[in-house]
């Protein structure tokens, strides 16, 4: 198979799979709505899969669709981002890249951008600083902050990355021992851990009702201060605790964990790069941004 021969195609597709729209897509490429049914028909048959589900409701991405969508949004930033620096002749990004980072965002997010960053840009040299403190820029000689929570008045500019939720999680040995923890009246019968951020009232929110806070005054069986701790913790069937969606995602997927007191969440985190350039950013600084947003919103799934 030539594939070079479906690169624009498969442009075609995310365009079509983001606007889910034929029309709006060929209005976004400045082409007619028949052209672009035969790049969609032509990857489909090169892959032998279909991609994209058609019904009167509009259409739907099949599983391999999905799957070819992050690839193709990956591809996209990288043409870009090749046009921009050919156009603005800029020089091959080099040297030190210091950024800090919360515990939950480093194993699935900042990792993961960081890797892709450098085979893209080999000559980087990353130098990591992974705390739950707010470190400032300029005293701590970073170039990129990944701050969670709501951003305190800076000089420093902040690019949103998203938002995730905190779910109460236990292993499945515990809630065994203990019982099931379904309603706010049980917790106080439970072990509960409490992470750095969580030494206060507990802010609880009904999945139906996310504006109405519940303030719900607990005494913790056990603390920590880092993030990685209150996991550990839990897993080893000490008690339960609020964590961040995306930390907790995979063992619940692989059933090391499950989700307790389904019906509530803990606050809404949202997530920001903060940079220190006060005009153009880098070009490797745009597009470590990109992929922090990509693995943010992969690691992000709602369970």
């Amino acid at each position: 198979m030539n594939n070079i021969k479906l690169l624009p195609s498969l442009l075609i597709f995310a365009e079509v799979a983001n606007k889910q729209s034929f029309t709006l897509a060929a209005k976004q490429l400045g082409m007619s709505k028949s052209a672009i049914s035969q790049h969609l028909k032509r990857l489909e048959d090169n892959l032998d899969q279909q991609l994209l589900s058609r019904h009167t409701r509009g259409m739907s991405l099949t599983t391999a669709g999905k799957k070819l969508l992050n690839r193709c949004e990956l591809l996209q930033d990288q043409i870009d981002l090749t046009f921009e620096e050919l156009t603005q002749s800029k020089e091959v990004p080099s040297g030190a890249f210091a950024l800090t980072m919360p515990h939950a965002c480093e194993k699935n997010i900042v990792i993961p951008a960081l890797s892709q960053l450098c085979t893209e840009y080999p000559q980087i040299e990353p130098e990591i600083l992974v705390t739950d403190e707010a470190k400032d820029l300029i005293k701590n000689n970073l170039d990129v902050a990944i701050y969670g929570g709501e951003l305190k008045d800076s000089n420093y500019r902040a690019s949103p990355i998203g938002i995730v939720s905190e779910i109460f999680c236990a292993t499945p040995a515990y809630v065994h021992k203990y019982g099931p923890l379904t309603k706010i009246d049980d917790i106080p019968r439970h072990r509960l851990i409490a992470t750095s951020w969580q030494r206060g009232p507990l802010a609880i929110y009904n999945n139906n009702a996310l504006t109405k806070k519940t303030l719900l005054s607990v005494s913790f069986f056990a603390k920590t201060n880092t993030l990685p701790g209150a996991l550990e913790m839990v897993l080893h069937d000490m008690g339960v605790a609020l964590l961040p969606e995306f930390v907790v995602h995979l063992e619940v997927s692989s059933g090391r964990l499950v989700r307790v007191l389904s019906d509530y969440q803990g606050w809404q985190w949202p997530f920001y790069m903060v940079h220190r350039f006060r005009r153009e950013k880098p070009t490797h600084i745009t597009r470590f941004y990109q992929l922090v947003k990509y693995f943010f919103c992969n690691a992000n799934t709602r369970i």
